[in-house]
């Protein structure tokens, strides 16, 4: 399989290949960026690594490679300025974004490629691609809260002590404020989370309060995250190559689970060599399908402030 990253030559996009090429999976790996001589030195320094990780192909370069691409990841974003409104943020990324999806089409994209979105705001963005792109809904994902849900996993995991990979717990919803945490099914080695020692109310929700700030954290800290947004991109990413139907918290156009419809955003979501195979309604608490249609709203609310700019 062959992967085209969109963004490369920027950290998140960096991090995705490097991720990905540790997987071993890719056939293929492609960095794109507006800058190519940067996106050619970070398919270089992969390159240089790859007798000790796999046999794969790593280049670097322009659109000249979206046509033969079985997945399209875009990762390219822009930072917001300092006294920047969040709306005037959003609507440089949307302006971006759609330039970057009409450049993809004009190079030709195959009916069977997956489109992953990760630029930001991704749910909105995710909606933007359905509606611009020639391909089947199922086709055109974002990565939704997969990384809030590994962040959250992961802060649980310190908290209680526990192995990381034995904790369970997921974040629905958009990737931003209205996140809703699921605690209904969260567990630790397959056990209630809580019935564990110490769990109670207020630690629950303080360690979803530094979850849903985690993000800004990294960046205050360290400038913007990358490793972690790698990672998450990989999940995805090994999902689809290896066709696992995974169920994961991606994003992508609801047409009704939750009751909710026309929106983008995360619900428990069988993730395939198809992109989307099928959207799970499990039951949840009656306040987190609350949360997850008072997120749909707010993200409609968005997406009519967006949509006229890809008119």
């Amino acid at each position: 399989m062959k992967i085209s990253i969109i963004g490369a030559g920027g950290l998140v996009g960096s991090c995705a290949a490097y991720a990905i090429q540790c997987g071993g999976i890719a056939r293929e790996i492609a960095l794109l960026d507006v800058n190519q001589e940067l996106a050619v030195g970070q398919a270089l320094d992969l390159q240089h690594g790859s007798p000790s990780v796999a046999d794969q192909t790593i280049v670097g370069g322009g659109y000249e490679h979206i046509p033969d691409s079985d997945m399209i990841c875009i990762t390219a974003g822009l930072r917001r300025k300092p006294d920047e409104s969040r709306l005037d943020l959003i609507n440089r990324n949307t302006d971006l974004f759609v330039q970057i999806v009409r450049d993809v089409k004009a190079a030709g994209v195959k009916k069977s490629a997956i489109v992953l979105v990760v630029s930001n705001p991704v749910d909105v963005l995710t909606y933007v691609a359905a509606e611009m792109l020639d391909l089947p809904a199922n086709q055109v994902i974002g990565l939704g809260t997969q990384l809030d849900t590994i962040r959250f996993c992961s802060l649980i995991a310190a908290q209680l002590n526990a192995p990381p990979t034995q904790t369970k717990a997921l974040i629905l919803g958009e990737h931003g404020d209205s996140m809703v945490p699921i605690w209904s099914s969260a567990t630790v080695g397959g056990l209630p989370l809580d019935k564990f020692p110490g769990w109670n109310a207020s630690l629950a929700s303080d360690l979803f309060t530094r979850t849903r700030g985690s993000g800004a954290e990294v960046i205050k800290r360290k400038g913007g995250a990358g490793f972690a947004v790698g990672i998450a991109i990989r999940d995805v990413f090994d999902a689809i190559a290896l066709d696992r139907r995974c169920i994961l918290p991606v994003s992508s156009v609801q047409n009704g689970c939750y009751g909710i419809r026309d929106v983008a955003l995360s619900v428990p979501t069988v993730v395939g060599r198809n992109g989307v195979v099928d959207r799970l309604e499990i039951e949840l608490w009656p306040k987190e399908v609350q949360g997850l249609r008072a997120s749909g709203g707010a993200l409609k609310k968005t997406l009519e402030l967006v949509l006229p700019r890809i008119a």
